[in-house]
């Protein structure tokens, strides 16, 4: 991904977390897992359209791609909706990384320096 679409296509933070719970979760990556991993690993709760309405931004930022999984008797036939991070996703996660080390080296630098 290129500086101009970074910029096009930034992340904000819940997305982020998003992103990476996706990423986390691998194949088994769906709405109510994300919520669940959420919730466990950063103690952030999330309704689960806010869930979704993430999900939606970013594939259609083509941060994460979906398929439909096979139906299941104890989802009354119905089936789940599965996510993984793209290429473009990971890309986006790294340049995100790579500002934010650079943001807290120079920020600790200055509390280092700022002690007596």
């Amino acid at each position: 991904m290129n500086k101009e679409n970074a910029i096009k296509e930034r992340l904000g933070e819940f997305e982020e977390l998003i992103l990476l719970c996706v990423g986390g979760l691998g194949e088994s990556a769906y709405a109510a897992r994300i919520q669940q991993r959420l919730e466990e690993d950063v103690g952030r709760s999330a309704a689960l359209g806010a869930i979704y309405a993430a999900l939606d931004r970013l594939e259609r930022k083509t941060f994460v791609r979906s398929w439909l999984g096979s139906p299941t008797a104890e989802r009354g036939g119905r089936r789940k909706r599965f996510y993984a991070v793209t290429s473009g996703g990971v890309d986006a996660l790294e340049q995100l990384r790579t500002a934010r080390t650079l943001l807290w080296r120079r920020f600790e630098a200055e509390l280092a320096g700022a002690q007596p």
